[in-house]
């Protein structure tokens, strides 16, 4: 049973950065698929970014450009790298790992953009 923990959410300004991490009680250097994901009030869940265990890496078309997923499985550690924020990336950003039996979400962390 994996749990993740999400940290680095805030509030910043338009045009500035925040950095994302997801920590996981377990390794997950065996995942098939780490991904971030968001939902602002009203809205439904949408993908963010995904990173495979290949290393492939894809974004939503809004974010391509200013954010990047990484990940450190010594750390078992995915992160998101935000840059360039926009008021209209302002929700809650959810860690999402997956294996290929089961898949894990995180309690998400929020992350405003304001001036």
């Amino acid at each position: 049973q994996v749990q993740l923990v999400e940290s680095g959410g805030g509030l910043v300004q338009p045009g500035g950065s925040l950095r994302l991490s997801c920590a996981a009680s377990g390794s997950i250097s065996s995942a098939d698929v780490m991904g971030w994901y968001r939902q602002a009030p009203g809205e439904r869940r949408r993908l963010v970014a995904v990173i495979t265990g290949a290393g492939y890496t894809n974004y939503a078309d809004s974010v391509k450009g200013r954010f990047t997923i990484s990940r450190d499985n010594t750390k078992s550690t995915v992160y998101l790298q935000m840059n360039s924020l926009k008021s209209e990336d302002t929700a809650v950003y959810y860690c999402n790992v997956v294996f290929v039996a089961d898949s894990y979400w995180g309690q998400g962390t929020q992350v405003t953009v304001s001036s």
